[in-house]
């Protein structure tokens, strides 16, 4: 998928540290006999807790005693919260999804992560989506947008760039999340601040912009009609509500809408190793792909799925270009200049 930009081939390829890939793992009937002899998964994940459970009860339905024990918070959170266990020595978390793709660089550097590269992903995902030596893969993509509510603001006057979201008249009217806790909103941010300047975050802490902490946040405060207009947030949120008959709609910024990559893998020690290989190959089947989209309003690599009727397709939106081994590099100073700026 091209308008990803690549990039594992921008930081994965660059943190190499084994050897190539292992080769694609089946799901066989002695793996499935050895999970289920385990019966449970650890599921550590930054993706909204009602897609995430309905993931787990899908995998538990097809896989029956075998439970998904879901622990969601934010990708920031995430990332300190296996930190901290592991440096303890503790093996509580089996497979980790996050919002934060820099994440993955550091575990990968760090050798937490085992390598397994499940079926669907040698088969279909394109190379820039897989870990070169098979420890991860793009297992979600997202875009984070501007949103408007459409009782409040009409579609005329709403912004339709991140430019537009400076005009005075959205003063004390803009919601937005912060990349101290979302990793959608620290991935935003880099590729905002890269592209726009933080002049631009300057001019909009001006507007007495509500903060709010993850990227489901802004979408839930449009919803309420708390604030107008979000400046970021997850586009998922925005198309579930939408379709739910809310009044909010998407908006796909004239510069360009930042890409979010939210990749999954197997953590090394894991208290579950074969469940873990049974759930991690269970995400990037077609099923599971396909339920991410119908129920989450994800995107998927996968080639095989199908976009929902009236969104617009991926390839059709501009986006702005990921790139996890520079937010991994600086997200330390993008959190403090941020905290600085809108000063929370």
């Amino acid at each position: 998928m091209k308008v990803a930009g690549g990039w594992l081939a921008g930081s994965a390829l660059a943190t190499r540290v084994m050897a190539d890939a292992p080769p694609p793992a089946e799901v066989t009937p002695s793996l499935i006999g050895a999970a289920k002899k385990e019966g449970q998964v650890v599921h550590y994940t930054s993706t909204d807790l009602p897609v995430a459970e309905k993931l787990a009860k899908a995998f538990e339905a097809k896989y029956p005693g075998i439970s998904v024990r879901v622990e969601r918070t934010g990708a920031e959170r995430v990332f300190q919260r296996i930190g901290q266990e592991y440096s303890s020595n503790i093996h509580a978390v089996d497979v980790v999804n996050s919002s934060d793709a820099a994440h993955f660089i550091v575990w990968k550097r760090d050798g937490l992560l085992e390598s397994y590269v499940p079926e669907d992903v040698a088969k279909f995902y394109p190379p820039e989506h897989r870990d070169p030596d098979g420890q991860f893969a793009s297992w979600r993509v997202w875009l984070s947008i501007i949103a408007y509510n459409t009782a409040l603001v009409k579609a005329e006057a709403a912004p339709k760039s991140f430019a537009d979201l400076l005009d005075p008249k959205w003063k004390g009217k803009i919601v937005k999340g912060h990349p101290g806790y979302s990793g959608t909103i620290m991935t935003a941010t880099y590729q905002l601040q890269r592209d726009l300047g933080w002049p631009w975050f300057e001019q909009l802490a001006k507007q007495n912009v509500m903060q709010v902490q993850s990227s489901a946040d802004p979408p839930k405060k449009l919803e309420l009609g708390e604030r107008a207009v979000m400046a970021d947030g997850n586009e998922y949120n925005i198309l579930q509500l939408r379709e739910g008959g809310r009044p909010v709609e998407p908006v796909y910024a004239s510069e360009g809408s930042p890409m979010i990559i939210g990749p999954n893998g197997i953590f090394k020690g894991s208290p579950n190793p074969n469940a873990a290989k049974l759930f991690q190959s269970f995400c990037f089947s077609r099923e599971a792909q396909q339920l991410i989209i119908d129920v989450g309003g994800l995107r998927s690599v996968h080639p095989q799925t199908k976009e929902k009727q009236g969104w617009i397709p991926l390839h059709d939106i501009k986006t702005l270009k990921d790139d996890p081994a520079a937010v991994e590099q600086q997200g330390t100073s993008i959190r403090q200049r941020y905290t600085r700026i809108f000063r929370v």
